[in-house]
């Protein structure tokens, strides 16, 4: 579908979806973000639900400001996938044992690793701006400079909530590998600080909803928090791709006799804040829960953890700000989705999946997300289909 635009007090809001389908808490914060004075356009993805202080599934792009809210706490979160030289038919019939080497090479939940992963020890990782990644951290807020310790033991870890490993086959049976995570705690710590530093701010009082405060440009509050979420997106960067260092070394092992080798990786965040200009303005432009889509640009667009997920290339849409949508999108919160499935519907809809089946990952059964396929006809003018995977491992955090 093409976009549908409705009025907004200060913008037009672009939808990639049908209005009458997006739940009215969530039209309301589209309303709310299109009312900032900072604003030069919003574009909302088919995957919208509502979120904190801004939807998840929004790009909005403004001049001269940011707003952290619209970024998200988990700064930086993105995927990553590559194909392997590995097909349908190397893999075993019984992918527990695979699952569990998985688990055991990389961290799941709160945890972290018990000594830091060295960069030099990981095949194919490049190290030459480690030392001065970690060197900067100095320079972060001083609210969460004590956390340094659990950022670094955290790095190449999953997390929680909807982050996940998978192995996947696509249409030709090729195999491959999936990732989804952020920045951890570490990120979420200074996007709170920041969020908070912002809503104290004096020009931030008369907006409609708190959250939406925002950072102007030639401000030391602005200059500090640039610093933090640029570190932090580079952190989330930096922990998919040894995970998925880790990852391929557990594929490696795994398959020794099949030798399996790794095409270029596809990466990309999808809550982060970029550079760009649009009609000869210099903009930020916040995504959050939003690829970028640039003409040519790979990216990944994960469904559920039973229903695919889709390997997609950027048709360079301006009216969306070069976007595409993140993901599936809930259609129903957490809670609801525990209230109203149990374990058993979950084992129903993760058939064919080895994957953890019980009441802990509840919340994230199929059902609470809106159809993937559906979504992606929603943005045949944002992306063309490359690939169409189908998980056969999931690992949850």
């Amino acid at each position: 579908m093409s976009y549908v635009e409705i009025p907004g007090a200060k913008v037009p809001i672009r939808m990639w979806t049908d209005p009458a389908a997006v739940e009215g808490a969530a039209m309301r914060q589209l309303q709310n973000v299109a009312t900032l004075p900072w604003i030069e356009g919003l574009a909302v993805m088919p995957d919208v639900h509502y979120g904190k202080g801004a939807t998840v599934g929004s790009v909005i792009a403004m001049r001269g400001a940011v707003c952290p809210a619209a970024v998200g706490v988990d700064i930086g979160c993105g995927m990553s996938a590559v194909r392997t030289s590995l097909t349908a038919s190397d893999l075993p019939g019984d992918l527990s044992r695979l699952r569990s080497k998985i688990e055991q090479a990389i961290p799941v939940g709160r945890g972290m690793h018990e000594d830091p992963v060295d960069p030099g020890r990981l095949h194919g990782v490049a190290t030459a701006r480690w030392e001065d990644f970690w060197g900067r951290f100095g320079a972060v807020a001083e609210a969460v400079r004590f956390r340094q310790e659990r950022a670094v033991k955290q790095m190449a870890t999953l997390g929680s909530g909807n982050h996940f490993i998978e192995v996947c086959t696509d249409e030709t049976d090729s195999v491959w590998l999936m990732l989804h995570s952020g920045s951890r705690n570490i990120g979420k710590e200074l996007a709170e600080h920041h969020i908070g530093v912002a809503q104290k701010l004096p020009h931030n009082q008369g907006l409609v909803d708190r959250d939406l405060a925002v950072f102007v440009a030639d401000t030391p509050q602005m200059a500090a928090y640039r610093n933090d979420l640029f570190w932090a997106q580079e952190y989330a960067a930096y922990n998919r791709t040894l995970m998925m260092a880790l990852l391929k070394d557990v594929i490696r092992k795994e398959f020794k006799k099949a030798k399996p080798s790794f095409a270029p990786e596809i990466s990309c965040h999808h809550n982060y804040v970029a550079e760009e200009r649009y009609d000869g303005m210099d903009l930020l432009v916040t995504r959050k829960g939003a690829i970028r889509a640039g003409s040519g640009e790979y990216g990944i667009i994960p469904g559920s953890m039973g229903t695919g997920s889709y390997i997609v290339k950027g048709l360079g849409n301006e009216r969306a700000f070069n976007s595409a949508s993140h993901g599936a999108g809930r259609r129903m919160s957490r809670s609801a989705a525990k209230r109203r499935f149990t374990t058993r519907d979950l084992q129903e809809q993760t058939r064919g999946v080895e994957c953890r089946k019980d009441s802990g990952v509840v919340d994230e059964i199929p059902a609470a997300y809106k159809p993937i396929d559906q979504v992606i006809d929603q943005q045949r003018d944002l992306v063309e289909v490359v690939a169409k995977l189908r998980q056969v491992v999931c690992v949850k955090g």
